[in-house]
């Protein structure tokens, strides 16, 4: 059941590529394709976080550009992942989403979405406790797109409701939750017993602790959850210090990218194989759970058969470690 490489559902860009700039290029994407490609990712979703109409617009028909231009990235691109914006413009909650451009859940404006990625929208991530989420989650799912639940301040009973008009999923369940919470009434918690749902994990060390994990994996052990890598476009950059969204970030020698004003974490500095090493590092899952976390589930969760990724290896896995091929 050896896998030939990594699905990543959540990657915002590499190599100082960022997906939901205007300043990015169709040459600019395909190279970052190529960047990711070559640590290990086989197919992955081009996510763009909460942008302006003209990011959405440009970016969307960049994608599709280098689909159509590049055999390689189109192998590679499974479709595209909109995490935004209709989410909880809540500080905490919305993480380091603009809030200016945050939206209450609007079908027309969705509808805008999908006709600018030519019906290619694989994945959208709401917040559940929005009024029209429901309506929009219902209209998502006709149109064949999986819905994850995030950056929310959602209660059981409406991630119960937005499961059952269709949701599937929870973003990097563990993120982007406000520092002081009712101790039991809240969305963490909410998320972690709903079990029914996938959860998404970030595991690279940094955006949830070793504890948390193996708590996610009680709930609902590897049959419903995967590893996402939230690759920020200074995955795979030097230690230093950066600016994106108009933040200034330090990216630090152990890989962790932080806002050095709040000390937040702004997406992560490794991609899937990092990701994937850490958490064997973990010892919590055998080498079979960890091809689930890295490869089947994130394709199950979109309803991809496994027969349209390619089947040429990009890694070995030996010693409890996954390893570059070449």
């Amino acid at each position: 059941m050896a896998i030939p490489g990594f699905v990543d559902l959540q990657a915002n860009g590499c190599m100082s590529v960022d997906y939901s700039s205007l300043s990015l290029t169709k040459d600019d994407f395909i190279t970052s394709c190529r960047a990711l490609k070559a640590k290990g990712t086989i197919a992955f979703l081009p996510t763009i976080i909460t942008a302006s109409e003209e990011v959405y617009e440009q970016n969307l028909a960049i994608f599709l550009s280098a689909m159509k231009s590049d055999e390689e990235v189109n192998e590679m691109v499974l479709g595209f992942h909109l995490e935004g914006p209709f989410l909880s413009a809540v500080d905490g909650a919305r993480g380091a989403h603009p809030k200016n451009y945050i939206q209450k859940p609007s079908i027309p404006f969705l509808k805008k979405l999908i006709a600018w990625s030519d019906n290619n929208i694989k994945l959208i991530t709401i917040a559940a406790e929005l009024d029209g989420s429901k309506e929009l989650c219902e209209f998502a799912t006709k149109q064949g797109i999986t819905v994850s639940l995030g950056h929310q301040l959602a209660t059981y009973e409406q991630i119960s409701e937005l499961h059952k008009a269709g949701a599937k999923g929870l973003t990097h369940l563990g993120n982007a939750n406000p520092h002081l919470v009712d101790r039991h009434k809240n969305a963490l918690m909410a998320g972690l017993a709903s079990n029914e749902l996938y959860a998404m994990m970030i595991t690279d060390g940094f955006h949830i602790p070793d504890e948390f994990i193996k708590l996610v994996l009680l709930t609902r052990g590897t049959k419903r959850s995967f590893i996402v890598s939230d690759a920020s476009p200074h995955a795979g950059m030097p230690e230093g210090y950066y600016s994106t969204l108009g933040l200034n970030l330090h990216l630090n020698k152990s890989g962790k990218l932080y806002n050095i004003e709040t000390d937040n974490l702004v997406g992560s500095s490794f991609t899937m194989l990092e990701c994937l090493n850490y958490m064997a590092s973990l010892n919590l899952v055998s080498e079979q759970g960890l091809e689930k976390l890295g490869f089947y589930n994130s394709l199950s969760f979109l309803g991809i058969d496994t027969n349209h990724i390619s089947t040429k290896p990009l890694i070995t896995f030996s010693d409890n470690k996954y390893s570059l091929i070449g």
